[in-house]
């Protein structure tokens, strides 16, 4: 492969030397950190030493875990880097007793010493973070029981990484005839690509093969993902929360009726999802579409391929009203090699952007020159950008995002990608196309994760009750959800049961629907943008370097959106219908 074409990780470590050298310094790091135990309420200053020597050696342990797991991702049969991710994640879990005293004992401090030490000079910069420690207070168990738990982390993360080896490194899926009437090989990069197919018949054919594969494994899939949602349910319990969700938003400060809000919300909207999947039908001739047939082009002739230099450059272009600061940096992203581009056996499927402090923020792509996979890397660069800004502008103690808002920076630049698109052609067929283009995104992000959402809160309160999470059972919830969220113009193919084997995310912890939230936020912040609007540049750029300064909540209401009320959902769900209504009146000109 070209140079250009892969990620630069010498830039973290020339050598695995160095990596064995600074995987050396771990146990020093931590027995450093350590030595602070029982002396944190003397006096300020000795907090403010403990809390610096753990960010030390965090910076430390994640420089270790990004440079591992990125060179494993690259090729995940080669056992000598897998193993690699698996000595620093079995050394963290080994030393995490060393650090479990930390949170019992900030607890412990009576609250009257406590006040006087957050109103020092010494602990101001920290304040914040200590504050927020505290509000963990009813929900933090004793020393030794944290210390049992932190001992376990490696081994109770095990469903996780069983799901992820047997769906990126064993499944094989086989190859399907493509368009050009040649067998191809299908796989989680070239999935998308067969369905976007023209042909029905090989849309069909790619489809059925692919989940006729995942029904061979089901109660493999199955297992994992009951134990997975066993781990959250029990750590829910074990810490004293109300459930699983309580649990999972509680590190963020988000209300649960954030969560709920969103979910009620796409239901009274979801007549105009459905009035999309109908003109869709329309438009391919179909008295119902299939769930093979909601990615395949409206507009078969203005489909677009773009090799990864065009893509590349109609991104740069596209991002140009973010100023020329963020357009600088962006060409960071290439210059400095942050990117790996090219699907090739072994890799890990799928994009993401990865990294810490003190690394770039690294791109892993699948890249087959689809349009979709030009939206993917304008997607991934907005999470990069994120990690750049709050990197750059925050001190480390404070620089990571919450996941909660870095979904708004990805989605936003998508927006940004199809504003741009649109504004420069008159071609009713390229503007059909991109409208329901725009309109399939949000699709997928709200509606389709909001789904997604409300399938992981119903296992997670079954599991709650007691339920066992077996293959039936899902199968069984998650059709009866799928059908209900595509209405009656949309066959619901009886395989789409076994949807939920193959979303990785359903290992996250309610990840999901941050991707429905963060894309509403980002219409409000993209139209404010590209309308011109006074110091809307300012605001955003504001909200990228932000990082972990405040509560996600505060930062977006500062960036102009109040994710506390359903107004950012019902609002982009309305941007929704009027993209649909777009897409109509183009498609009368055809």
């Amino acid at each position: 492969m070209k140079k250009e074409m892969c990620w630069d990780l010498e830039a973290i470590y020339p050598s695995v030397k160095l990596w064995d050298e600074d995987f050396a310094k771990l146990d020093g790091a931590i027995e450093k950190f350590a030595a602070y135990r029982g002396h944190l309420a003397e006096s300020a200053e000795t907090f403010r030493a403990a809390i610096e020597t753990y960010d030390d050696f965090t910076r430390l342990s994640e420089k270790l875990y990004v440079y591992a797991h990125l060179r494993s991702d690259e090729n995940t049969t080669v056992g000598v880097n897998r193993a690699r991710v698996d000595r620093i994640c079995s050394k963290l879990a080994e030393l995490s007793p060393l650090e479990a005293w930390f949170e019992p004992e900030v607890m412990a401090i009576p609250d009257e010493r406590m006040a006087e030490l957050l109103a020092s000079e010494e602990l101001a910069f920290y304040k914040r973070s200590i504050e927020e420690l505290l509000r963990e207070k009813k929900h933090i168990l004793s020393e030794t029981e944290e210390r049992l738990l932190g001992q376990l982390s490696d081994v109770l993360g095990t469903s996780g990484d069983v799901f992820s080896t047997l769906n990126d490194t064993d499944l094989r899926f086989g190859k399907v005839r493509g368009d050009d009437g040649k067998m191809q090989t299908l796989s989680h990069g070239s999935y998308r690509r067969f369905l976007e197919s023209a042909d029905r018949n090989v849309r069909r054919s790619a489809f059925r093969k692919l989940y006729k594969t995942y029904e061979k494994f089901r109660n493999t899939f199955a297992v994992t993902i009951d134990s997975t949602v066993k781990r959250h349910v029990t750590s829910a319990k074990i810490r004293k929360f109300n459930s699983a969700l309580h649990a999972a938003l509680h590190p963020d400060n988000i209300p649960e009726s954030v969560y709920l809000n969103l979910i009620s919300t796409v239901h009274e909207h979801l007549d105009g999802l459905f009035d999309y999947f109908k003109l869709r039908g329309e438009v391919l001739a179909l008295d119902k579409v299939d769930m093979y047939d909601l990615h395949c082009p409206l507009v078969s002739e203005c489909r677009k391929e773009y090799d990864f230099a065009a893509g590349s450059k109609l991104v740069q272009d596209a991002l140009l009203p973010l100023g020329e600061d963020y357009a600088r940096n962006l060409l960071r992203a290439w210059d400095e090699r942050w990117i790996d581009v090219p699907e090739r056996p072994g890799k890990r499927s799928g994009a993401y952007s990865s990294g810490c402090y003190d690394t770039f923020p690294y791109v892993l792509l699948n890249y087959q020159n689809t349009f979709d996979d030009v939206f993917t890397l304008a997607h991934e660069l907005g999470h990069s950008m994120h990690s750049f800004y709050s990197r750059k502008f925050q001190h480390p103690h404070y620089a990571d995002y919450e996941i909660f808002v870095a979904e708004v920076a990805s989605t936003t630049n998508e927006l940004l990608l199809s504003r741009h698109l649109l504004a420069r052609t008159e071609d009713h067929a390229l503007r059909a196309y991109l409208f329901a283009h725009l309109a399939d995104e949000i699709r997928a992000t709200i509606y389709r994760q909001t789904m997604f959402a409300e399938f992981e809160l119903g296992i997670h309160r079954a599991a709650w009750d007691g339920e066992v999470l077996t293959a039936d059972f899902l199968d069984e919830n998650y059709f009866k959800l799928n059908a209900e969220y595509h209405g009656p113009f949309v066959e619901t193919d009886p395989l789409i049961a076994l949807e939920w084997s193959r979303i990785p995310h359903f290992h996250y912890n309610f990840y999901v629907y941050k991707y429905a939230t963060g894309m509403s936020a980002a219409i409000r912040l993209s139209e404010k943008i590209l309308s011109g609007e006074k110091g809307a540049v300012d605001a955003y750029l504001n909200f990228l370097k932000a990082g972990g300064s405040k509560d996600v909540l505060d930062i977006m209401k500062d960036a102009g959106v109040d994710l506390t009320t359903p107004e950012p959902i019902a609002a982009a769900l309305q941007f929704f219908k009027n993209t649909v209504s777009e897409l109509r009146k183009e498609l009368t000109y055809l």
